[in-house]
């Protein structure tokens, strides 16, 4: 928040940047009690009744739900169905595409970041197959095996 500072001040915004806790900031999110937080959405390649819970007008209303902007929004509940009951991937996308342009027209969050990449630590001693999932962790470990010869490789702990 400290970046945008700068900038508020200077359109004569008054900005006051405040620490809480873990468990302020849940029950804060719980009940609306900010005025600008950072957060994030997950999406899938297949969005569906997740997207009830992210802008629908029912989740503004329920403490605690991922609505956190409180959208109460009559077309963003018709497109969050539409892009539900789609019967096929071309109206799916064609769906999910026009909830987005909806969203973003009105100026609900201020996009920060992008990261195409998941960053993960774990030893060289799994194999895997040649052609993995595009996006996700690669299902591991789920799809990953214990890799006799890989292992011989990781130093041992003395």
């Amino acid at each position: 928040m400290l970046f945008y500072k700068p900038s508020l001040q200077r359109i004569g915004m008054g900005v006051s940047v405040r620490i809480v806790d873990t468990a302020q900031y849940e029950n804060r999110l719980r009940q609306w009690d900010f005025d600008i937080i950072v957060a994030s959405w997950g999406e899938s390649l297949s969005p569906g009744n997740e997207q009830r819970g992210f802008w629908g007008s029912r989740a503004a209303d329920q403490p605690g739900s991922r609505n956190l902007i409180g959208i109460k929004n009559p077309a963003i509940d018709t497109l969050i169905e539409r892009v539900i009951f789609t019967k096929d991937r071309a109206d799916l996308v064609a769906a999910t595409r026009a909830l987005d342009r909806v969203l973003l027209w009105n100026f609900y969050v201020v996009p920060q970041w992008t990261y195409g990449k998941q960053r993960t630590a774990r030893w060289d001693r799994f194999g895997k197959p040649a052609n993995m999932p595009k996006y996700g962790l690669a299902a591991f470990p789920t799809i990953w095996w214990w890799d006799k010869d890989k292992a011989a490789t990781v130093p041992q702990r003395s």
